[in-house]
C-alpha cells in the first residue's frame, strides 16, 4: 500500500502540494495568466475561450475542467486572494474584534502576497491590474458584484463562529461583512483613480486600505460638523 503524504505548510502559510497537484496548478496557472494578458491586450468581451485554451496549448476541453467559464478565469487571481483572506481571518487572535481581525486580515493577505507573489499568474500586480478591468467591463463587473455578495456571507459566517453568534438571529455579522466589502472595494477605487498610489503597487494598495479603515469609526460614529 502506498504511503499518503501530508501536505505540510510553509512559514508564509502556502501548502506544499505533490508533483500531480502541482502539475495541474502549473496548468490552472497558465491558463490564468494567458486569459489576463489576452484580456489587457484585446478587451475582456474581444477575447475568446478557444484563444486562452491556444496560448497554453491545451484543448477547450482542458480548459472547463479548470474554470466554468470565462467570468470564472477572469476573476480567478481576486478569488483566490479572498479565498486567503478567509484562511487569515480564521487564524487571527481571538481576542481581536471582528473589526480588528479584518483590517488585520486583510493587510496580511496583501502583505504576504506581495512578497511570496510579486507578479506572474496569481500574483498581487495581476490582482491590481484585474480591479481596473472590472470596473471597466461592465459582464465583469456584475459577476465580481455577485461573487463580493457570496464572499460577505462567507465572511458573516467566520465571524458569527468567531463570537459564537446566530447570523440568522444576530444582524452584527452580516452588517459588518457588508460594510467591510464596501471599504475594500472604495479602497481598490481610490487606489485606482490615485497616481501616487496607484506607482507604489502593493504599497500604495496596503496605504489605501489603512486610510478608509481609520476613517470608517468617524464616518460612522464620529460628527461630521
Amino acid at each position: 500500500m502506498a504511503t499518503q503524504l501530508t501536505a505540510p505548510t510553509t512559514a508564509a502559510g502556502c501548502r506544499v502540494l505533490g508533483l500531480r497537484e502541482r502539475k495541474k496548478q502549473r496548468t490552472r496557472d497558465a491558463l490564468v495568466d494567458a486569459a489576463h494578458t489576452l484580456f489587457l491586450q484585446q478587451g475582456y468581451g474581444r477575447t475568446t475561450v478557444d484563444e486562452i485554451a491556444a496560448a497554453v496549448d491545451v484543448s477547450q476541453r482542458t480548459f472547463f475542467r479548470y474554470f466554468a467559464n470565462k467570468e470564472e478565469v477572469a476573476l480567478a487571481v481576486i478569488a483566490d486572494a479572498e479565498d486567503f483572506f478567509i484562511d487569515c481571518l480564521r487564524a487571527r487572535p481571538a481576542e481581536e474584534n471582528p473589526l480588528q481581525a479584518m483590517r488585520a486580515a486583510i493587510t496580511q493577505t496583501w502583505r504576504t502576497l506581495a512578497a511570496t507573489r510579486a507578479s506572474g499568474p496569481g500574483g498581487v500586480t495581476a490582482a491590481l491590474e484585474l480591479f481596473e478591468l472590472i470596473e471597466n467591463t461592465p459582464t465583469l463587473l456584475a459577476a465580481h458584484l455577485r461573487h463580493s455578495t457570496q464572499q460577505e456571507q462567507v465572511v458573516a459566517g467566520v465571524l458569527a463562529e468567531r463570537e459564537n453568534l446566530d447570523p440568522a438571529v444576530d444582524l452584527r455579522p452580516r452588517l459588518l461583512a457588508a460594510v467591510f466589502g464596501a471599504v475594500i472595494r472604495h479602497s481598490h477605487l481610490s487606489w485606482a483613480g490615485d497616481g501616487r498610489a496607484h506607482e507604489k503597487g502593493p504599497d500604495g494598495m496596503i496605504e489605501m486600505i489603512e486610510r478608509h479603515f481609520d476613517q470608517l469609526g468617524p464616518a460612522l460614529a464620529g460628527s461630521w460638523r
